[in-house]
């Protein structure tokens, strides 16, 4: 951000998609598993599961994604002049992502939201850093317990991510998780990004970060596509 000049989010995916539903915040894989014969069984007349004549090769467990990410609407930067946006450029990124590959999405939010106005927006975040304060979240924050890889979203303010990511990563438990940070911009691509979560995601593995910015972010799509496939995320 240049210097002036749902509670918990997590949606539902398509059960034809994941084979996966959320309970209560928590994947309900082992219900799941419970009522599906072990790969390599198939089930006799008695409804008992039975040796299969030719077992199937287990399959590599897939990846288990959370992408979670802070965005703003409101008044914001463009090209040196003011738009005001219904949807803020993160979450476009964000949905854009999560329309590409099969992940859980949680949305972080301010307990005290951010002004609508752009210079208000812009004097709290200065005055937030000067102050090294930790924004409160709204709502109930997830465990990364059920997750292997979680994606990182939020604009760049001031050459950096917002203090209320600070919150969120400081929060919970990275340890052998894999991150890969996603930011939209107006003037300072990456920013900080990549640094700022390699100190505070402890135990976390940070890898290369996708930048948009955020005026051509609805023509995007393409790029998020690339960096999703150079990742192997896709």
């Amino acid at each position: 951000m240049p210097r002036s000049g749902r509670v918990r989010e997590l949606r539902r995916r398509d059960l034809m998609r994941t084979g996966l539903v959320l309970t209560g915040g928590v994947l309900a894989s082992a219900a799941l598993a419970a009522c599906t014969p072990r790969t390599g069984t198939t089930v006799n007349e008695s409804g008992r599961p039975s040796p299969a004549a030719h077992p199937t090769p287990s399959a590599a467990p897939a990846q288990r994604v959370l992408i979670a990410y802070f965005s703003r609407a409101g008044e914001n930067y463009r090209y040196g002049g003011r738009v005001d946006l219904k949807v803020g450029n993160t979450q476009v990124a964000a949905e854009m992502i999560a329309d590409r590959i099969t992940a859980d999405v949680y949305r972080i939010q301010a307990a005290n939201p951010y002004p609508h106005d752009y210079e208000q927006t812009v004097a709290r975040n200065v005055q937030e850093e000067q102050d090294d304060v930790r924004p409160a979240i709204r709502g109930q924050l997830p465990s990364l317990d059920d997750y292997d890889t979680i994606l990182l979203g939020s604009p760049i303010w001031n050459v950096q991510v917002p203090m209320i990511m600070r919150t969120f990563a400081e929060a919970l438990n990275w340890s052998g998780k894999d991150v890969y940070p996603f930011v939209t911009y107006a003037v300072s691509g990456m920013g900080n990004a990549q640094t700022d979560y390699t100190d505070l995601c402890n135990g976390a593995t940070v890898h290369d970060g996708l930048a948009l910015q955020g005026e051509t972010i609805h023509d995007a799509g393409q790029r998020v596509q690339s960096w999703l496939q150079r990742t192997g995320l896709a």
